[in-house]
């Protein structure tokens, strides 16, 4: 039996909304991933549940404005940890030349706007864990 797909998911820092994160999540648990929802926490707690959780990939949630700053910091982390292995993505409310930096700049795997379809997002978990 092949092992599911891991996914921690987490609003970065103090960020209140938490419909996107929480939808998200489960279309992932529908599309048969196991998903370890923390709820707002910081890169440090983001990137230790990852670790006790045996994680494949970090969800990222922004729409609270701290995406330039938090989400470097949990690929940095990793980074130091050894562990570039554990893909990082991210979605929410930014700006386009905000997703491209964090992308091309900041090491994360890939960034979704809003009205992304669910299925890219499966998708584009599953190739990057089948690659890695």
């Amino acid at each position: 039996m092949e092992r599911k797909i891991r996914v921690v998911m987490a609003k970065l820092g103090l960020d209140i909304h938490w419909r996107g994160v929480y939808l998200v999540s489960q279309f992932l648990k529908d599309s048969g991933m196991e998903v370890i929802y923390l709820g707002n926490k910081f890169p440090e707690q983001i990137v230790e549940a990852a670790v006790e959780e045996d994680a494949d990939v970090i969800g990222l949630s922004s729409l609270g404005g701290s995406h330039l700053t938090l989400g470097p910091k949990v690929v940095r982390l990793l980074k130091e940890r050894g562990l570039d292995h554990i893909k990082v993505f991210m979605g929410g409310v930014m700006a386009p030349k905000d997703a491209r930096s964090l992308e091309e700049e900041h090491g994360i795997a890939k960034v979704y706007l809003p009205d992304t379809p669910m299925q890219v997002i499966i998708d584009g978990i599953r190739s990057t864990v089948a690659l890695a």
